[in-house]
């Protein structure tokens, strides 16, 4: 009876294990069909398209931004626009004077005061471009002065829509 028991148990093992063998293969089989669908949608999925916006000082530079000023004395800067959508884009800049209780917002723009409207410009896809040579002054002292830039975007029914916003923040003195 002992042995029989045995032999029994063996059986059962060998039922138990090869139960497993099949559910292991099943599961490699759908973990291998995931994976390739995923790898699949990778390659064939396009990148998603982005607009770049940019403040160069008076060197055409993106850096050693001017952080003091004289009152009326000209901050001069260029704007930059770099369009890797699928798509032309049509948009025009707004630039603003602000202080310290400006409210800046990545989603609305800003609430400073409207120093020049430029508008209307085009860029077609994988097109950058440098706009500018923009003279800006103050005439009070202050520290934290900013100068805004705003990227707005116009849509094909001439509909002015947020886009971007960048800032140079500066202390003027006399």
């Amino acid at each position: 009876m002992n042995e029989i028991s045995k032999n029994d148990e063996i059986k059962k093992l060998i039922v138990s294990n090869k139960q497993f063998g099949v559910i292991l293969k099943i599961c490699l089989i759908i973990g291998i069909i995931v994976i390739s669908g995923f790898i699949v949608y990778y390659i064939f999925k396009p990148e998603p398209g982005y607009i770049t916006f940019g403040i160069l000082n008076e060197e055409q530079k993106a850096e050693k931004y001017p952080t003091e000023a004289s009152i009326n004395e000209n901050i001069s800067f260029y704007l930059t626009v770099g369009n890797y959508l699928d798509r032309d884009f049509r948009f025009l800049f707004m630039i603003k004077k602000g202080n310290s209780s400006t409210i800046l917002t990545s989603t609305t723009g800003s609430n400073g005061s409207l120093y020049l409207k430029l508008g209307n410009f085009t860029l077609n896809p994988d097109e950058y471009n440098i706009y500018g040579e923009y003279n800006i002054s103050f005439s009070e002292v202050g520290e934290n002065q900013i100068i805004i830039a705003e990227l707005w975007q116009i849509s094909k029914s001439n509909e002015i829509k947020f886009y971007n916003i960048l800032w140079l923040r500066l202390n003027i003195t006399v």
